[in-house]
């Protein structure tokens, strides 16, 4: 790796404004680190070299670079939301091959603060599953080749965890940042309801989906969402004053068996969060048995809708089974419009007495990397629930949801847990998150690994 290849988001930024170095030699090397790594990864579904170099070089002649948070910054895009000039595939052979007309708003303002695309990354076909196989390729854990980087922001997981990008966007529908970022040992935040604009169209998975930052600091995630967020306060990350605690290890749903691993991350995490001040204490919160049914249908049915206007021949046989699943439980229990409402009545008088929530963010290790696309729906979804079904709650609620390195398991795997909090505590979330990373500071990059 190079000089700024690896390098923070934050420290990148300051350089290319104080002229340290140009964000064109800053991009370059990063592309270079792409040609590198990104054939065992396959993180990228577009490289954008040329274009890339130049817009670095209009970024590095601009009047205003004191003013740019994000000058020079290599940052991914997550291939289900628009790029000016570039293909939209959302992981799909389906999907048209034509170029957008405009940026998707989120990618307008990451520009407009300075930072360089240099390319859109996989994900699994319509953003559907917590592994990122698609048409495309399979996406690789950098951590274990032989592993999913998860899903489905799994692309830019394993860009930024590779150190081929400072900083990845992800959306997250029912986990698809939180997710990956566990898998990669990153920190990933999916901000509450409205704080960053969505705009998914029928991606949104009935208003659950919202875009955020992958990183490998807090104070780069903070940037990056003070730029999505239009709330340049974000930025300034500042550790909480004491904090009532509630942990958890119970799963939101029956049946699901949480990884003795996981179950010990979030009681050190625990430990170090009494350490520092905080009230901590065993409390679970109560999980209603309709609104696991609930997240459960949207993951069926919102796809369903998503796959209409495609050819079905042109879809992957697992994204016309799900979608036919889907059609048949909206009839049975379709997705309502009070779900939202009625599951923050029911979870508000917990976090009246609690502040933050601490619980695994998965449930099981990334399971192995394979293209799940060409084999079994039902295995795709026995997968899916088995190691991944921590998040949705969250995202059916409409919270603030972020997940936080807890170092390595036994097999050298990242561990993390998540930390929830109520609507409009993003600020804190992300404070907390750094004093846990002050204290139990984690590896920034995988390390570089063999098949």
């Amino acid at each position: 790796m190079g000089i700024w290849a690896g390098r923070a988001a934050t420290e990148i930024a300051a350089s290319v404004r104080a002229g340290d170095v140009t964000a064109r030699d800053v991009v370059q090397e990063h592309l270079e680190q792409i040609a590198a790594r990104d054939g065992e990864l396959n993180a990228f579904v577009k490289v954008r070299q040329g274009a890339a170099l130049d817009e670095a070089a209009e970024i590095d002649a601009r009047q205003d670079m004191t003013d740019l948070p994000l000058a020079g910054v290599p940052i991914a895009i997550k291939d289900n939301v628009q790029v000016a000039g570039e293909p939209m595939r959302s992981g799909s052979a389906a999907t048209p091959p034509g170029p957008q007309e405009k940026d998707h708003p989120v990618v307008a303002r990451l520009r407009a603060a300075g930072a360089v695309v240099v390319g859109l990354t996989n994900l699994p076909e319509l953003g559907i599953y917590p592994f990122s196989d698609s048409a495309y390729g399979i996406t690789r854990n950098p951590w274990d080749l032989s592993r999913t980087a998860g899903g489905s922001s799994g692309g830019s997981a394993s860009a930024v965890a590779s150190g081929m990008v400072a900083i990845g966007h992800g959306n997250d529908g029912a986990g698809s940042i939180r997710i990956p970022a566990a898998n990669c040992g990153l920190f990933g935040l999916k901000p509450g309801t409205g704080v960053v604009p969505a705009e998914l169209g029928i991606d949104d998975w009935a208003g659950m989906s919202e875009n955020g930052p992958l990183a490998t600091t807090v104070a780069d995630a903070a940037l990056m969402l003070s730029v999505l967020a239009a709330d340049p306060a974000l930025a300034s990350v500042t550790e909480p004053a004491p904090l009532r605690i509630a942990l958890s290890v119970k799963p939101p749903a029956a049946g699901v068996l949480v990884h003795r691993d996981f179950v010990g991350a979030v009681r050190a995490t625990g430990r170090a969060l009494h350490d520092l001040g905080h009230a901590v204490e065993a409390e679970d919160p109560r999980y209603p048995v309709w609104a696991a049914n609930a997240v459960i249908v949207r993951w069926l049915a919102c796809p369903a809708a998503e796959a209409v206007p495609y050819r079905a021949a042109d879809l992957e046989a697992r994204t016309r089974r799900h979608a036919a699943a889907g059609r048949l439980f909206s009839r049975v229990r379709p997705p309502r419009d009070d779900d939202r409402a009625r599951l923050r009545d029911v979870l508000a008088p917990f976090f009246e007495a609690h502040d933050v929530l601490v619980m695994p963010t998965l449930a099981q290790y990334a399971p192995r990397a394979r293209r799940y696309g060409e084999g079994s729906w039902l295995r795709s979804v026995v997968t899916s629930l088995r190691y991944a079904p921590m998040t949705g709650t969250w995202n059916l609620a409409g919270y603030p949801a972020a997940s936080v390195p807890a170092g390595l398991g036994p097999n050298g795997l990242p561990m993390a847990v998540q930390l929830v909090a109520a609507p409009g505590d993003e600020a804190m979330l992300l404070g907390l998150a750094a004093q846990l990373e002050r204290v139990r500071p984690w590896a920034r990059l995988a390390p570089p690994r063999p098949r």
